[in-house]
């Protein structure tokens, strides 16, 4: 049996860098005390990575219902390198939460898989009001943070991927 290592492989990974890179960001006014967090947090990181602010456009939503939409809509007019999608999804009494971020997440995923834009998925999904401020910039880190820099990193993976000869 052989036995491999990593130096051996070739591996590919996209950088951190958002130098260049048109980003939008889709973020959703319902539970605003979170998503203008992870707004900041998603800001934030790519300023820091490199960004320009004239390569960042943010585009409000009233909730994560509507946000596949706008998502398939800047997908299909190719006005971004990357989409980061930011919202947050309390679970409550009802099975209203099941639907809702159910299909968030099946809607931003298609739009990925079916155009080859990279979509973040920012959209937390907690029992608590409480979770989710901690995922905001509290002590989990910020969500939106960590979903601009994998925007980032998808959109650079992507193009090697479709660069490489083998």
């Amino acid at each position: 049996m052989s036995s491999y290592h990593p130096h051996e492989i070739k591996v590919r990974e996209g950088s951190g860098s958002a130098q260049g890179l048109r980003i939008s960001i889709v973020v959703s006014r319902f539970n605003n005390l979170v998503t203008d967090r992870l707004l900041s947090g998603a800001l934030d990181a790519l300023i820091r990575s490199g960004a320009a602010k004239e390569d960042v456009e943010v585009l409000k939503v009233p909730g994560a219902w509507e946000m596949p939409v706008v998502v398939a809509e800047l997908a299909r007019h190719n006005r971004a390198d990357a989409i980061v999608c930011l919202g947050c999804v309390v679970r409550g009494d009802t099975p209203h939460f099941d639907y809702v971020a159910g299909e968030n997440a099946k809607g931003i995923g298609a739009v990925a898989k079916d155009t080859g834009i990279p979509v973040a998925n920012g959209v937390l999904t907690t029992h608590t009001m409480e979770q989710a401020v901690d995922r905001a910039g509290g002590k989990m880190g910020n969500k939106g943070a960590e979903a601009a820099m994998c925007a980032v990193e998808m959109v650079h993976l992507l193009r090697q991927i479709k660069g490489a000869k083998g």
